[in-house]
């Protein structure tokens, strides 16, 4: 067991040292560290500036309750002394393996204990506790940049928006209106939320919509918007959907749904988590469609991807 742990802490200690360098560069706070590296220590560790979120992905082993919780604990150790963050200040949830978006929708606690931290000079609500994921997905940092730099003048909507992350980019890089859909009435107050504490509060410009996106699509009028973006759940079968969503099965009929309403040369950036996703281009009514998995994928993610991400014009 310790020796285990030793190759653990040296694992740790290496990507830990490359990647707070590689984040120092970039004037970044918030970063994974940690995927799987080492098959015996099947975590996720995030950093929140000054917070650690640890993911353990269910296994099979061959440990007692108490000798589980003990390696546990070993392992918290370990990561508090290379990190350099306090116990009290880790954050742990189990996971199932073959977790997805879909997951986020799944409540654990409700300890409503909410935190901001600051991405690219824009401030973001974060909660550990409550959810199985914390309200910022870090694989997209580079896409919400290439949105904000591009949506100046034009008409946003954020699809599947969860709590806005992608909507307050868009704000705040002089989008002409921000519109936010989203089927948990909890998300979207996460995202006016996250609209607040960044000062973004023209409700003329910036809407928050609670609908099932494949419904709310069949409503939007050609030339009614210039960018979207949507990254839908894998699958979800949610009570308040008319039907449910498998997104290799109905990804076609998404997206030449958007490009309906897009105006002429309008762009979609559709990501999706699954991770045996094919695309069917050949279906999609679009002008251009470029895989720019490789291009969004942040230095904390590489080789450690399992999402795709393309801009898909009309």
């Amino acid at each position: 067991m310790q020796e285990k742990l030793q190759m653990f802490e040296n694992r740790l200690l290496k990507v830990f040292k490359h990647k707070s360098k590689l984040a120092k560069r970039q004037q970044m706070s918030c970063y994974r560290i940690y995927d799987h590296d080492l098959p015996e220590f099947p975590f996720c560790i995030e950093l929140y500036e000054k917070r650690i979120y640890i993911a353990e992905y269910l296994r099979r082993h061959k440990l007692t309750e108490e000798e589980h919780e003990a390696w546990l604990e070993n392992c918290i150790t370990i990561i508090c002394k290379i990190i350099g963050v306090k116990n009290e200040d880790v954050y742990i949830k189990h996971r199932k393996r073959k977790s997805n978006r879909h997951d986020q929708y799944e409540k654990t606690a409700n300890k409503k204990d909410f935190f901001v931290v600051e991405e690219n000079g824009l401030k973001f609500l974060i909660n550990l506790t409550d959810y199985l994921d914390t309200g910022l997905f870090l694989d997209h940092r580079i896409t919400r940049t290439m949105v904000k730099e591009e949506c100046a003048g034009k008409r946003v909507l954020n699809l599947f928006a969860y709590t806005g992350s992608f909507s307050v980019y868009a704000a705040s890089g002089k989008a002409t209106s921000v519109t936010t859909v989203d089927l948990s009435k909890t998300y979207l107050q996460w995202a006016e939320d996250n609209f607040t504490i960044n000062l973004l509060k023209d409700k003329n410009k910036f809407t928050f919509i609670h609908a099932d996106v494949k419904q709310y699509l069949k409503t939007l009028q050609p030339n009614s918007v210039d960018l979207v973006i949507m990254d839908p759940p894998t699958f979800s079968n949610s009570k308040r959907m008319k039907d449910f969503l498998d997104i290799q099965q109905d990804h076609v009929t998404l997206i030449n749904d958007v490009l309906h309403a897009l105006s002429a040369n309008g762009v979609i950036y559709f990501s999706t988590n699954y991770t045996k996703f094919i695309l069917d281009a050949n279906n999609i009514q679009a002008s251009q469609i470029k895989d720019i998995t490789k291009q969004t994928t942040p230095f904390d993610f590489e080789g450690k991807l399992k999402r795709w991400c393309y801009k898909i014009t009309k």
